[in-house]
């Protein structure tokens, strides 16, 4: 069936996707000019390329790491560990903040360690890590889960605080038991915070899997960002940072997609 829209709201759709439109071009643009300022400033000398790099240099060491065929090898193991060590963060974090969120006596008794545990340094358990799990990607997994879990855990924890007392009081007159006013209340109106929760949780998956590639890895883009370091290749360390930028930015684009289906989901 085809909608008939007023003429007013015809427009306000057409400034919508014109406000959007050149939103894009803006972002394109400001990326555009900053790529081709580096350009300028390395190609007159302004600045040393050999430390700072430049995109034209990143373009040729991407090029020469897909022809010698371990471009996408270091790409296809980081992004494996990172999304492994997301996906069990989120499922633990929401699971015990679940919990904590089920039991008082419980949230009250751990609450204090969980606060603890999020502001210990992370890269401090570095050597436990490689003692427990030794050198291979499992270390590296536990890393990106060590440093998600606990943010994953109070954010859910925070949001299922927040549900409205009254709304609960509300189902419990009606008969509703806990389990029912977590399935039909608490959860749903957790949606907005555990779609926040996913994006924070973007960021912290690529922090822990490349800080557990820093620790030990034999493979990845952050062994690539460590090697480039030690040998003095710089333009492999900006590449695999560039490559970086793009595969989190992309992951986050995924995680805005689902807002939208849920968003969608949530008003039809």
């Amino acid at each position: 069936m085809k909608h008939e829209f007023s003429k007013e709201h015809r427009k306000y759709l057409a400034r919508g996707r014109r406000n959007l439109a050149l939103v894009w071009v803006l972002r394109v643009g400001i990326l555009a000019l900053l790529l081709g300022v580096w350009e300028m400033v390395t190609a007159f000398g302004c600045v040393d390329p050999f430390l700072t790099s430049s995109p034209s240099r990143i373009a040729k060491t991407i090029a020469s790491l897909y022809l010698d065929g371990t471009l996408f090898y270091h790409i296809g193991v980081t992004l494996a560990e990172t999304l492994i060590g997301f996906v069990i963060a989120v499922v633990i974090g929401c699971t015990v903040a679940l919990l904590l969120w089920w039991s008082e006596t419980l949230r009250k008794t751990l609450e204090p360690y969980i606060v603890v545990l999020n502001a210990l340094p992370k890269i401090a358990l570095g050597p436990l890590i490689i003692i427990w799990f030794g050198t291979g990607s499992e270390a590296i997994v536990f890393m990106t889960v060590l440093v998600g879990v606990i943010v994953a855990t109070l954010h859910m924890l925070t949001a299922f605080m927040a549900t409205d007392e009254n709304k609960i009081l509300l189902l419990r007159s009606m008969g509703a038991n806990k389990f029912q006013i977590l399935l039909k209340l608490v959860i749903p109106s957790s949606l907005p915070s555990f779609i926040s929760m996913l994006k924070v949780n973007v960021g912290m998956a690529w922090i822990g899997s490349i800080m557990g590639e820093y620790i030990v890895s034999r493979a990845g883009l952050g062994y690539l960002i460590v090697y480039g370091g030690q040998v003095f290749k710089l333009d492999l360390v900006m590449s695999a940072t560039c490559i970086l930028c793009v595969l989190a930015a992309g992951m986050y684009a995924l995680v805005a997609l689902l807002e939208k289906l849920i968003v969608k989901d949530a008003k039809s």
